[in-house]
């Protein structure tokens, strides 16, 4: 599904977390898909099966995710409900735009990049 930086000092979990939700964002998993199961997971991913249900239990709190008893986890309407992925979205933009700034874009450049893509001109539709 992903792969985890285990030399990372971001706890295990948080990678998971980040690497699902990004999957949200990009529409690799979509709606009403089903997550792997906690113990399949851990087994491909080489963890403990208590760090997937962590990450699963706070993508549900999150939003990202939903549980069904006896089924699984699944993802959930990210349009209707998606508050984590819109702010991992942010936060992704907040750091382009913070390298942009450090490799000198004028703040006009950067505007008018947001404004293409949000008129449709941007070649990343």
């Amino acid at each position: 599904m992903f792969v985890l930086d285990l030399q990372s000092r971001i706890p295990i979990y948080e990678q998971m977390k980040q690497k699902i939700t990004e999957l949200v964002m990009l529409g690799v998993l979509q709606t009403g898909e089903q997550l792997p199961s906690v113990r399949s997971l851990a087994r491909e991913l080489g963890v403990n099966p208590n760090t997937v249900q962590k990450a699963y239990q706070e993508l549900e709190r999150e939003g990202v995710v939903y549980s069904v008893t006896g089924r699984g986890s699944f993802v959930a309407d990210v349009e209707s409900g998606g508050g984590a992925v819109r702010r991992h979205a942010q936060e992704q933009l907040l750091e382009a735009l913070r390298g942009a700034r450090m490799a000198g874009l004028a703040r006009c450049d950067a505007v008018q990049c947001v404004d293409e893509i949000y008129r449709g001109d941007g070649t990343n539709d």
